[in-house]
């Protein structure tokens, strides 16, 4: 297989991206098509769809080997579950999967036509292998069950930013940086008030620090 597009968006490392598509919808990003898929009669239709999927490859965790068990953030990364019960990106094939809001279809001078899409649980440059569009009839199934995920994560913390800091994002990524920050980036695992955690969002790095339910910014500088 080999890529059709790349999504460009808001997280230049894996710490930070949402740990599932949909949680912040104010996140914003762009799918370009590779040079050869530029070809506007294979998008054809797809207009008419509100959401896509998008399957892509977990390129930042690939490795040789792979394990039957692994530790879902949901559980508080403790707990093992067989890694086909999971989403982990640790898989026997580094495939993911991942439903998108359809925000737009633009063309372009240079790239073709792009997608606007919101939502997405993607870092910058990773490659799509496929897109589909999402049919109501056929995937939503509200009497399905969710396991252990049964219940929406959701925002878990209270976030408090500086107005000094905050005059530092542009306005139309602050919705997003809350929400982000606000479904608790931290490994699961860690809980030390004290320590400054950071992240790239934006071409800005972000520093915070967690107390309990409270998450404040301690710095917002653009990145090196």
């Amino acid at each position: 297989m080999r890529p059709i597009a790349r999504i460009h968006s808001d997280f230049s490392t894996k710490f930070g991206v949402p740990r599932q598509s949909g949680l912040v919808d104010a996140l914003e990003s762009t799918i370009v098509f590779e040079p050869e898929f530029q070809n506007e009669d294979a998008l054809r239709g797809l207009e008419g769809f509100s959401h896509i999927w998008l399957v892509w490859v977990f390129d930042q965790a690939v490795r040789k080997d792979w394990s039957p068990t692994v530790r879902p953030p949901r559980l508080g990364g403790n707990t093992r579950m067989g890694v086909f019960a999971t989403r982990s990106p640790f898989r026997p094939n580094p495939i993911a999967l991942s439903c998108v809001k359809l925000a737009g279809m633009e063309q372009t001078a240079d790239r073709g036509t792009v997608l606007r899409v919101l939502g997405a649980d993607l870092m910058d440059g990773t490659p799509i292998l496929d897109i589909k569009p999402y049919v109501p009839y056929a995937d939503s199934h509200p009497e399905a069950l969710g396991g252990f995920a049964a219940v929406p994560a959701g925002e878990t913390l209270k976030v408090v930013i500086p107005p000094e800091l905050l005059e530092k994002v542009p306005e139309d990524r602050r919705e997003a940086l809350r929400g982000v920050l606000a479904q608790d980036p931290r490994p699961h695992y860690q809980d030390d008030p004290e320590r400054i955690y950071g992240f790239g969002f934006a071409g800005m790095e972000v520093k915070f620090a967690v107390n309990g339910d409270l998450l404040t910014v301690r710095d917002i500088f653009p990145s090196p």
